[in-house]
């Protein structure tokens, strides 16, 4: 039994949602990262659960959260993006590799 369910069987709730019309699909995953201007929230050891209800798409995630600041600004990591030609992800990661703009660029450049 699940607490908070008032004693309901989990398989029980989990067919009368599907009588809703509401499904769920649990993704295996490792982690989570949610990119944002400042830096990213990085989940380790993640639950994670995609319910469909109505047509809306949901995702329900929850673990060991930790914020990552970036210590680049969006310009620095546009740039090196810009001049290289590589994803935003490639540009941050070497920044952080490097700790220079134009390292960085030589580096993904090579």
């Amino acid at each position: 039994m699940i607490p908070g369910l008032g004693g309901m069987n989990p398989k029980k709730m989990a067919s009368m949602m599907k009588q809703l019309g509401i499904n769920q699909e649990e993704i295996e995953a490792t982690r989570v990262v949610i990119e944002r201007e400042d830096g990213n929230i990085v989940i380790e050891n993640p639950s994670v659960v995609k319910i469909i209800a109505q047509g809306n798409e949901m995702w329900q995630i929850s673990g060991d959260a930790r914020e990552e600041e970036t210590g680049f600004s969006d310009e620095d990591i546009n740039l090196v993006m810009e001049k290289t030609g590589k994803s935003k992800e490639q540009a941050a990661l070497a920044l952080e590799e490097t700790g220079d703009i134009a390292e960085a660029i030589v580096k993904l450049s090579e």
